[in-house]
């Protein structure tokens, strides 16, 4: 499909190029895939774009319960082998449906080394099998875990303590933060990189990228369809606009892609974060599409991003 004029004007020279390149692509779209099939392309196709994958001091996997005696995998990234090392909680994107530890090894690595922080990345269980709330409640599994006996057997110093994610990701991790402080357990930052915050995909952001790139509403439609029942869109779980308090939240770095139909609903959360009186920091970054972050070897905006992320990091952990 060509895009508008409009859109393509928009777009950095790079990400217009990639756009083109990846249209281009002789592979089926997403959407007309099996969830399975649409895993497996994902995962193959993961780290293609993304920056060389950094050496780290210390790489370890990790397995926790669930509340239901599901094994969830987990990884644990640190830049060194030193005790007491701050820690983020990271949620990987791909509408609930797809994406994994794997998908976001090198980003995690990355905002590891860059941040001089641990990271810690979660592989909650995927839509259809497992449909919301779900995911939602191994990212709470995960963070009770962390925040308590987990992360001091790991060394961690867990009185500084951060949730982030992207996409989906960012919508568990902005769900975590509501969580984390009805649950007492005090965080330093939420990281939220372009997330999902609406029950529905209404925006005008929605509308003028409805034909994408990258992201289209069949794709959105399709992620959806497998993770969650229309009657519970309203849940502030999947759709933390839909919060009815946001008060004493952690402090929000949020980063954004322009070209995005997430974009508007993004800074809808920004929005309600502020007028709540939680401190937010906002970065759009201009001309990039969803999912950039893991385009660093082409989009310097992506490069760009990991720097923001990663100070953001040091300064709400005093690093």
């Amino acid at each position: 499909m060509t895009l508008p004029s409009e859109i393509q004007t928009q777009l950095k020279p790079a990400m217009r190029l990639l756009v083109q390149r990846m249209a281009q692509a002789p592979y089926p779209p997403m959407h007309t895939q099996t969830p399975q099939q649409a895993r497996a392309a994902y995962e193959l196709g993961s780290s293609v774009l993304d920056v060389p994958k950094p050496d780290l001091a210390r790489v370890e996997d990790l397995r926790i319960t669930a509340r239901d005696g599901a094994v969830l995998p987990l990884r644990l990234y640190a830049p060194s082998a030193a005790a007491g090392l701050p820690v983020l909680l990271y949620f990987h994107g791909g509408g609930f449906t797809i994406g994994s530890i794997d998908s976001h090894d090198i980003f995690c690595r990355t905002l590891s080394q860059l941040s001089g922080a641990a990271i810690v990345s979660l592989d909650y269980r995927l839509a259809p099998e497992h449909r919301f709330p779900t995911a939602v409640h191994d990212s709470w599994d995960a963070l009770a875990w962390l925040s308590d006996e987990g992360g001091r057997g790991l060394g961690l110093d867990t009185a500084r303590l951060a949730v982030g994610g992207d996409s989906a990701g960012g919508t568990l991790a902005a769900v975590a933060a509501v969580h984390a402080r009805d649950q007492g357990i005090p965080l330093a930052l939420q990281l939220l990189i372009y997330p999902g915050t609406t029950d529905h995909q209404d925006t005008p952001s929605h509308a003028g990228f409805e034909h994408g790139p990258v992201l289209e509403k069949a794709l959105i439609d399709w992620f959806f369809a497998q993770y969650i029942d229309p009657e519970d869109r309203s849940d502030w779980r999947f759709a933390p606009l839909k919060s009815a308090d946001v008060d004493g939240v952690a402090a929000a770095w949020v980063g954004l892609a322009e070209c995005d139909p997430l974009v508007d609903e993004g800074v809808l959360y920004a929005d309600k974060l502020r007028a709540a009186g939680v401190p937010v920091d906002l970065e759009i970054y201009r001309g990039v599409v969803h999912g950039f972050i893991k385009m660093g070897r082409a989009i310097p905006e992506a490069r760009q991003l990991h720097q923001d992320a990663a100070r953001a990091l040091r300064q709400a952990f005093g690093l």
